[in-house]
């Protein structure tokens, strides 16, 4: 899925998208904004690498990092409700993981990634995908993959 099928699918049926991104570091955002055109469907992005700023941008709770951990479906989920909720967006992708090389433990290993897809007016979606020490780069390629075919299968449409 590229970004180009996104912009074309959401701009035909009016959706505007917005991005809450830990490991990704801003990449779906940037790959959505690289396509011409982009402005018409993307509203903004949220790049929280930290708990503070996933709180305070995104308003994920403390409990909630405190309970589960930032790599979680629980943060994943309040991410993308929060993008969606401080936007002018109706779809909102969030993705928070352990894109290694390191950081990871025998209970959320390198190359987790949670996802989060928050749509209005439909229940949020979280799912975690377990890519593996694949190397920073292989795991931040592959989830702004993910996260762009998630938002494309979140469309109405």
């Amino acid at each position: 899925m590229s970004a180009e099928t996104l912009l074309a699918r959401a701009r035909a049926e009016g959706v505007m998208v917005a991005t809450a991104e830990s490991c990704t570091g801003g990449l779906i955002a940037g790959a959505i904004t690289d396509v011409a055109g982009s402005s018409a469907i993307f509203d903004r992005g949220f790049v929280t690498y930290t708990n503070a700023a996933k709180e305070q941008m995104l308003g994920v709770q403390a409990a909630t990092l405190a309970k589960h951990g930032a790599v979680s479906e629980a943060v994943a989920r309040e991410m993308a409700e929060g993008a969606l909720a401080r936007s002018n967006a109706s779809l909102a992708v969030a993705v928070t993981g352990i894109a290694g090389p390191g950081g990871g433990t025998a209970a959320k290993p390198e190359g987790r990634v949670c996802f989060g897809l928050a749509r209005q007016g439909a229940p949020t979606r979280v799912e975690t995908v377990d890519y593996g020490p694949l190397g920073r780069g292989a795991v931040r390629r592959a989830t702004v993959a993910h996260a762009l075919a998630l938002l494309l299968d979140g469309l109405p449409g």
